[in-house]
């Protein structure tokens, strides 16, 4: 009977054992393809968040390179306006000077005069009026007014005041900006 009971038990350590042995084999299969599958998990989970990386750095670096071409342009236009506006100024100044001058200025009274074929006024500053007082006075047809608020330069009046053609300092400067600026934006391109 001893023989029995050792027979049995080592039946029974042998078929623990194995039952044992099958367990830790199925243990660490399932094991095994946990960890297969949490890999897999990880793997499309970096592979996606890689790709929402590289689109936001793509769509970072669009923006931001909208964003520097854009203050390039600013920057041109801004440069564009201040030499502009420079000009304009140094132009509006030089007009002024020369529209002040009573020779200058009387010369061209005379030549936009001539061209009139009907008559009326010169409006001007006190200074060239009495210069072209005696000019106009031989010529006949204009009578020269004093009028202080158009400062360098003059205007011609006509049907009574109804029309008039100004030819202060910033009306001529302003038209000779006019056709400085597509050569000055050529110029700055």
């Amino acid at each position: 009977m001893s023989e029995d009971l050792q027979g049995l038990l080592e039946r029974i350590n042998r078929d623990g054992v194995e039952k044992a042995q099958r367990e830790a084999v199925e243990i660490v299969a399932a094991a095994k393809k946990k960890a297969a599958d949490i890999v897999k998990a990880a793997n499309e989970e970096a592979a996606r968040a890689k790709s929402d990386a590289e689109k936001a750095a793509k769509d970072y670096s669009a923006r931001a390179a909208e964003t520097v071409r854009e203050a390039a342009r600013d920057t041109v236009l801004s440069v564009q306006a201040a030499v502009t506006s420079l000009l304009e100024k140094l132009l509006s100044k030089d007009v002024a000077a020369a529209l002040s001058d009573g020779r200058t200025a009387s010369a061209i009274v005379a030549d936009v005069v001539k061209d009139f074929a009907v008559k009326g006024e010169i409006a001007c500053g006190p200074e060239l009026a009495k210069t072209l007082a005696a000019q106009l006075a031989q010529e006949g047809g204009f009578t020269v007014v004093t009028d202080e608020t158009l400062g360098a330069g003059f205007s011609v009046r006509l049907d009574g005041g109804r029309i008039e053609h100004a030819f202060t300092a910033d009306v001529v400067a302003g038209e000779l900006a006019k056709h400085l600026r597509p050569d000055l934006a050529a110029l700055m391109k």
